[in-house]
């Protein structure tokens, strides 16, 4: 006969790995939500006319001396790459910075402000259903906590168990969706932008994949919850069954 501690402690293991995940995935939303490295590229943009005696690696200088005199110099604008450069920008949910020629740091803009019109409302449920998943996995993470430090009854548990359960699958569809909905308002903003926005090259950062990442843990963490909800649910059955024969044999044998 197998020791009763077993199932118990079997049962607090898994409670110990779904809440860690659960854990995990919460801090990871977390940092993603707030981060602006869900993509990164570059634009390519004129470089500006150099002023003063600044170097002309980043700037274009004059065609004559008399630069400051619009009617003697007309400049044509080339196609080569030596008039353009190209600077580093990464964009969030709620920002997109990019850096400054000739000069050090970042000049940052609204994200919001950059997204056509027509696509705010999808972006806008995208902030939402972040906010709904980051919000639903801190509910997760408490309900796993107190099931993990509630040991006065065992049926108990399995209620918050199971609360905890729907909650965590509810989180995991919300993020979901949120990312979806995200990615698709950034190619579209990609596409019909501000022309000073409008990136050269891109692609995700490592925001958008430690939310993607935050989603797999949450629904692994799902997965654990519930696999622990039905073993335990299948231990009471298979007890329940074992009472029932032992009494029938008890009623069929009684003790004289």
């Amino acid at each position: 006969k197998m020791p009763a501690s077993l199932p118990e402690a079997d049962r607090r293991h898994r409670a110990s790995a779904a809440f860690s995940l659960s854990f995990l995935s919460l801090v990871f939303s977390i940092t993603a939500f707030s981060s602006s490295y869900w993509c990164e590229g570059t634009r390519k943009v004129a470089k500006p006319f150099c002023k003063g005696d600044s170097p002309g690696q980043l700037c274009i200088r004059f065609n004559s001396p008399e630069g400051n005199s619009s009617q003697a110099v007309q400049y044509i604008w080339e196609t080569g790459d030596d008039k353009f450069v190209e600077k580093k920008f990464h964009a969030g949910i709620w920002h997109s910075c990019e850096e400054m020629i000739n000069e050090e740091g970042e000049k940052c803009r609204s994200f919001i402000s950059l997204t056509p019109a027509s696509d705010r409302g999808v972006l806008w449920l995208s902030i939402v259903a972040e906010l709904l998943y980051v919000v639903l996995l801190l509910t997760g993470n408490i309900l796993m906590a107190v099931e993990m430090c509630y040991y006065s009854s065992v049926i108990d548990g399995l209620k918050i168990n199971a609360f905890s359960a729907v909650v965590t699958v509810l989180a995991g569809l919300l993020g979901m969706v949120a990312h979806m909905m995200y990615t698709t308002v950034f190619q579209m903003t990609v596409n019909l932008g501000p022309e000073d926005w409008r990136p050269h090259t891109w692609d995700y950062g490592w925001s958008y994949g430690l939310a993607w990442t935050s989603f797999a843990c949450c629904m692994a963490a799902a997965v654990t919850t519930i696999n622990k909800y039905t073993k335990t649910i299948l231990e009471f059955k298979h007890k329940r069954k074992k009472l029932e024969r032992s009494f029938r044999i008890q009623c069929k044998f009684p003790e004289h």
